[in-house]
């Protein structure tokens, strides 16, 4: 029997992976949001979920320690998709990958310094803007970066821009559209096909 891993994001995107999976025929054996575990079996026979943070599933999914994955398309911009197909946009977890910076006040000329995690994404908008720029690498709490003067500008993740607005900021230029990717590990792919195949038919018909 053919055994398959398929990883899943934490978070919002976990929530609406769930019925995605659910229409496609495929769903854990117990309820994943309220279980401390973080790999659970599957109604199909030889399938099992791992629940990971975003940004480990692309690198399950890039070394074969997963077959299949859910991850953001900010993740796969920023730590590179080699090794990963990426068949399917499923449309959900929607938000802009945006700079941000203090409301009202202008961006200086010359150098600036800009604080984000998604460095190299960072790195090759605005090389391609030819602007110079110090990276900051923060985790999060990227919205205090610029008013304690740590930086000019964030490259952050935008969603309804309260987080932006509450803290005195507006969002500026758009890097990416962004959503939730149905990823496969390629050598998955070609050793596993008629499996993998039939769960991302599924799942395609249940994003359609």
């Amino acid at each position: 029997m053919t055994e398959l891993t398929i990883a899943l994001t934490k978070g919002r995107i976990l929530k609406e992976t769930l019925p995605l999976l659910a229409a496609a025929d495929l769903y854990p054996l117990e309820d994943i949001e309220k279980s401390r575990k973080l790999t659970f079996d599957s109604n199909q026979p030889g399938v099992k979920f791992i629940v990971l943070r975003g940004v480990d599933v692309t690198t399950y999914v890039q070394f074969g320690a997963a077959d299949i994955g859910v991850s953001g398309k900010d993740m796969l911009l920023e730590h590179g998709a080699e090794g990963i197909y990426e068949p399917l946009d499923l449309g959900i977890a929607r938000c802009r990958l945006m700079t941000a910076g203090i409301k009202g006040k202008e961006t200086k000329s010359g150098r600036i310094k800009v604080a984000t995690k998604f460095v190299n994404v960072a790195k090759q908008y605005y090389a391609e803007k030819a602007r110079q720029v110090d990276i900051i690498k923060l985790y999060g709490a990227m919205e205090l970066a610029p008013i304690i003067g740590l930086a000019d500008e964030i490259v952050d993740i935008v969603d309804t821009g309260n987080t932006l607005k509450a803290n005195g900021l507006e969002p500026r230029e758009h890097i990416a559209d962004i959503s939730s990717r149905l990823i496969v590990n390629k050598a998955s792919m070609k050793m596993k096909h008629e499996k993998i195949g039939t769960i991302i038919e599924g799942i395609r018909k249940a994003v359609s």
